[in-house]
């Protein structure tokens, strides 16, 4: 009978899964492009133009990502992303706000209809009239979440090594005649007499040659090692569904549910990004989900673990695994929804 609830349930969110699929993977094609045109165009115009002007390529990112950037610069990974680095840019398509947008659209909604959404639409009691208990109506829903969010993540996958074969291997745009400021003659008239004054600090040059060095294993990209952080993805995934579920299971209507899930989720979201960058609500950034999905950091080999230095004055504190966090709130949320459900009355339809 449970092979059965499971493939109504996936029948059901047939559409649903494709459109959500379709879009995360159609988002890391064009991701990638973006990366390209940043990395091989953009990077080598701008280190050409701030070596001409006798700048560090360093302190032009300090200046745009200063004030109001620094917001940007904790959305697309925080100070540890190298922005001139294509593995770096190729995984801040995993943390964008748009993916994690559609990851939380998808399990919000889901969730929210499992349980609530059927009550809402007087389908409960039918569903429960048939030989079968609530957790096992609980269990199948858990089964739905084991099949379609490894679809999720390696349709994302997907795209991302498509859009690896359409940019690899990068090459840098050489810039050999970037524009220079001309020589200035200044001329003006005092009583009559006219001033003619030359410049003699600009050069009459009007190109100069500036390449940007490739460096070693920067311009490489590794789309098989993305499957590290889509295991962070797939954890954020059923966190965020586990999380809805156990409101789903208090609820009777389904808007009503969305509607506390989504505040919810969202405060979360702008805790996490805001608090990196305003130090009052640092504290409060460990006690968000999105606090533990870190798939950059997996991506790139720099740690799976977080250290709650927000609780310790920037020094770490201890190590917690992020994954063990993302998969146990799944776990504790579909456990609570389990035990409330059990007990709950199911209203008659209105």
């Amino acid at each position: 009978m449970i092979l059965t609830l499971v493939l109504k349930l996936l029948r059901d969110l047939r559409l649903t899964l494709f459109v959500t699929a379709s879009l995360l993977c159609l988002f890391q094609v064009f991701w990638t492009k973006i990366m390209e045109r940043i990395i091989a165009q953009l990077a080598p115009f701008f280190y050409g133009m701030a070596g001409y002007s006798g700048i560090d390529i360093k302190q032009v990112e300090k200046v745009v990502f200063d004030g109001p950037g620094k917001l940007i610069r904790s959305i697309i990974g925080g100070e540890t992303i190298d922005l001139n680095n294509a593995m770096d840019m190729f995984t801040i398509a995993y943390v964008h706000p748009l993916v994690q947008t559609i990851i939380c659209i998808w399990a919000v909604g889901r969730a929210a209809g499992a349980l609530a959404g059927e009550i809402d639409r007087g389908t409960m009691e039918l569903l429960l009239s048939q030989p079968i208990g609530r957790g096992t109506l609980i269990l199948a829903h858990l089964i739905v979440d084991i099949i379609t969010i490894p679809l999720i993540c390696l349709s994302m996958w997907f795209g991302s090594y498509v859009g690896y074969w359409l940019v690899n291997p990068l090459t840098l745009k050489e810039y050999d005649n970037l524009p220079k400021i001309q020589k200035v003659d200044i001329e003006f008239g005092i009583a009559g007499l006219k001033v003619k004054i030359k410049d003699p600090t600009l050069s009459t040059a009007a190109t100069v040659q500036t390449k940007m060095p490739p460096g070693e294993g920067r311009l490489a990209l590794h789309p098989e090692l993305l499957g590290k952080g889509l295991l962070a993805t797939g954890g954020l995934i059923f966190a965020i569904t586990g999380i809805t579920m156990a409101i789903s299971a208090t609820g009777r209507f389904r808007f009503r549910v969305l509607g506390y899930a989504v505040f919810l989720i969202l405060i979360m979201f702008l805790v996490n990004v805001i608090s990196q960058v305003w130090e009052p609500l640092m504290p409060l950034r460990p006690l968000t989900i999105f606090y533990y999905y870190q798939p950059q950091q997996m991506i790139l080999g720099r740690g799976w673990s977080v250290n709650f230095s927000e609780w310790n004055q920037g020094e770490a504190l201890f190590q917690l695994p992020c994954l063990l966090v993302l998969y146990g709130v799944g776990t504790l949320g579909y456990l609570i929804s389990w035990r409330i459900f059990e007990r709950r009355d199911i209203p008659a339809p209105i």
